[in-house]
């Protein structure tokens, strides 16, 4: 049962001074035009780059000749970070990092007319090729990945909230925002579910533990009392953290911790490598770890996902109440509650008609053909009705295609986690997917024309040397093409493309 929201004066107060100076900001720095959706782009004077923040490097997939390889093995997660990071650099007018363009990323953050698993089935995959709107030479291999819905409300939750209340979280982008994320996602505990909080400054501190899902009013207050001050001892938090998520440990509950930082950590174990191996070992416990990234100025996204991969968990960004809101309110289950772990991709070509391939995105995924095979292999995980997309770009030989016949078959491997129905046995499962001929289509479906207008997107924002005749002119049309009135963040994205490459072209 939902209660309803419980907000004191404080925070009401404190809501309206952030909102008052976000409102003086922008009246003092904006653009004749005002800006986007509110917001501002900086004048002279402003900082107009993302220095001080770290990104993973990303060297593009190449095309591979499929008589020298014709297999292709990568992990499959449904992190979406990239965009909303994305979408707040561009909205408030800084530079765009080359490797803060992650386009599989930016695929995974929309919803998509999928087929949806049945019969107690973990996942289901569906398959699309059609003409490369950018590249007359190539087609667009895409595979969508669904995973089977589970409600929220049906699962008993034990979630640690970590929370970076350092001196650079100070700011309303980056505190403010997650005290409004969480007390979102308060809204909609379960009464029986748990709930602790732990901060990390200089010191780490136990601000609440085990607190159950009815006593809302009093983990509001505690997160409404929050501060920012002091340095990053973010590993002391960690393992307080893990501490308590054990001694309230829910048997087949779903037992989280909940990183929320704007950074890297500069007190105790900084280095990403052990942080891996601690929360790695800590997963075993049957404690997953996620991460929430929030700010501008010290955003650091590869310490950020490898926590997150590690911990069996998920990796996003918050760059707004209604993100947070989409997040920890409307997909709720996505981002909570894991379906299925250990999720990797094979993908086999058929030489008599692919040249060529390459995979779009994914590049600090991939598999050896080993690591795909061994059910060892630590790989990624997706939530409740979490959808994922693969793009790959083909070049096909000058051979008429037999509808009897396949382009490449797939196969997904993954282990169903206790959460998910129908499938006691929790040992690593596969399917398989024939991409047939006869899926080849010349007309556009409106899944393959946006995901293409994701794709094309990503390759202008990094001036990809696979762009080939992309266009902020035909990216747009056939954006405005679609009509995405039921869907207010592919709309919401159409805007962006328009406002960016209106700006920039």
């Amino acid at each position: 049962m939902k209660h309803p929201r419980m907000i004191t004066k404080k925070w009401i107060a404190t809501l309206l001074l952030a909102s008052t100076t976000l409102a003086m900001a922008s009246c003092s720095a904006s653009k004749p035009d005002g800006g986007m959706n509110g917001l501002y782009y900086p004048t002279a004077g402003s900082p107009t780059s993302s220095d001080g923040e770290n990104y993973t490097e990303i060297v593009e997939n190449a095309f591979v000749s499929t008589d020298e390889q014709n297999t292709s093995y990568f992990s499959i997660d449904a992190n979406t970070a990239s965009y909303p990071n994305l979408r707040s650099l561009i909205r408030n007018g800084y530079s765009i990092p080359k490797d803060a363009v992650r386009v599989e990323e930016m695929l995974n953050y929309f919803r998509y007319d999928y087929a949806t698993p049945t019969d107690g089935s973990v996942l289901a995959l569906t398959s699309s090729v059609f003409d490369t709107p950018y590249n007359s030479e190539t087609k667009l291999l895409t595979i969508g990945l669904a995973a089977q819905k589970v409600e929220f409300s049906e699962i008993k939750n034990n979630l640690v909230f970590l929370i970076d209340t350092s001196g650079s979280m100070f700011s309303a982008d980056k505190l403010q925002l997650v005290q409004t994320a969480f007390m979102m996602m308060v809204e909609n505990l379960n009464p029986e579910d748990r709930v602790s909080i732990v901060t990390y400054a200089g010191t780490e501190t136990v601000a609440l533990k085990g607190a159950y899902g009815y006593e809302k009013q009093k983990i509001m207050a505690v997160i409404e009392d929050l501060q920012a001050g002091g340095s990053t001892a973010g590993s002391d938090g960690i393992y307080t953290a893990y501490n308590i998520a054990e001694e309230c440990f829910i048997e087949g509950g779903n037992n989280r911790i909940i990183l929320a930082t704007d950074g890297d950590f500069n007190v105790g174990i900084t280095s990403v490598p052990k942080l891996k191996s601690l929360i790695a070992e800590k997963r075993e416990t049957g404690v997953y770890f996620s991460v929430f990234g929030v700010g501008r100025g010290n955003y650091q996204s590869e310490t950020m996902e490898a926590l997150a991969l590690s911990g069996n968990g998920t990796y996003s960004y918050i760059d707004s109440p209604k993100e947070a809101r989409r997040a920890l309110v409307e997909e709720i289950g996505g981002t909570m509650v894991t379906v299925a772990k250990d999720v990797k991709a094979g993908v086999i070509f058929n030489t008599d008609y692919v040249e060529s391939f390459r995979l779009i995105g994914y590049e600090n995924k991939m598999l050896t053909e080993e690591e795909f095979n061994d059910s060892n292999t630590d790989a990624g995980e997706l939530g409740s009705g979490h959808t994922v997309t693969v793009v790959y770009e083909i070049v096909l030989k000058d051979k008429e295609l037999s509808p009897d016949d396949h382009l490449a078959q797939v196969t997904v491997k993954y282990k169903p986690t206790e959460n998910v129905s129908g499938d006691t046995d929790k040992e690593e499962k596969s399917l398989l997917m024939d991409i047939k001929c006869s899926d080849y289509h010349s007309a556009l479906t409106a899944n393959d024309a946006f995901v293409a207008s994701v794709v094309e997107f990503a390759l202008i924002l990094r001036d990809s040397e696979y762009k080939k005749d992309a266009s902020p002119q035909s990216l747009i049309a056939r954006l405005e093409d679609l009509d995405l009135s039921e869907d207010e963040f592919k709309s919401e994205f159409r805007d962006l493309v328009k406002d960016y490459l209106g700006k920039t072209k």
